[in-house]
């Protein structure tokens, strides 16, 4: 393991640019100076990732991109997968020989440190599933009181003056006032610009799955 990170390969495995792009710039303020970010997506697949079916459809891009930066040479210290889903995260992280990190395992480390009890507030009914099967699988379903959707489709998030943070703020109040918690992980990375903002609102921590994961990275490899 090398004892600094450098560079930090951010993949978000839908093929949408503009959530590419709000996820790069969540990542570099988190990362600070000296750490290169690149965020990338690939170019065909689902263009949003909504549940099992986008999942699968998903993992042939976001395969062939890891393959492709980790042949390249550019060297890689750690890669990040930026889908809440933590889409071929345990596949991925059986075949490389560096850090990948998902930002949904990310989030809920982030959130049990925070507090005793967290929910997660993410977009569509079909995504809870997903989310409820990786929180057995990490074993955080004991530190997670519920996952909620808020009834936002992933690509509303990236819509100007929608109705998308209205929704998520009403269920994250919701929470709040029903789940006995002192966290909330916001479950898409979509979202990632919203943390700060709703950390002061609502006067808990609100974790972003992709600034929890740049500084988990730093934090493996030394740096």
């Amino acid at each position: 393991m090398t004892t600094s990170v450098r560079h930090i390969l951010i993949i978000n495995p839908n093929r949408t640019a503009s959530m590419t792009a709000k996820i790069g710039d969540a990542a570099k303020a988190a990362a600070g100076p000296g750490i290169n970010i690149t965020a990338v997506n690939p170019q065909t697949g689902p263009a949003s990732i909504q549940g099992p079916e986008d999942g699968m459809a998903a993992l042939p891009g976001l395969f062939a991109l890891v393959d492709e930066w980790l042949a390249g040479s550019k060297p890689v210290d750690a890669i990040i997968i930026a889908c809440f889903d933590d889409t071929g995260l345990w596949d991925l992280k059986q075949r490389c020989k560096i850090p990948v990190l998902g930002i949904g395992e990310a989030a809920y480390h982030m959130a049990a440190l925070a507090a005793v009890h967290f929910s997660v507030v993410t977009t569509l009914s079909v995504s809870v599933p997903v989310l409820e099967e990786n929180l057995r699988q990490t074993g955080f379903d004991r530190r997670c009181a519920k996952v909620r959707a808020s009834e936002v489709p992933v690509l509303a998030l990236e819509e100007e003056g929608g109705e998308a943070r209205g929704k998520i703020e009403a269920e994250i109040a919701l929470a709040l006032k029903e789940d006995d918690i002192g966290a909330i992980a916001l479950g898409c990375a979509g979202m990632a610009d919203l943390a700060e903002v709703l950390t002061t609102q609502f006067g808990v921590p609100v974790i972003d799955g992709v600034a929890a994961a740049v500084k988990l990275v730093r934090l493996l490899v030394g740096r």
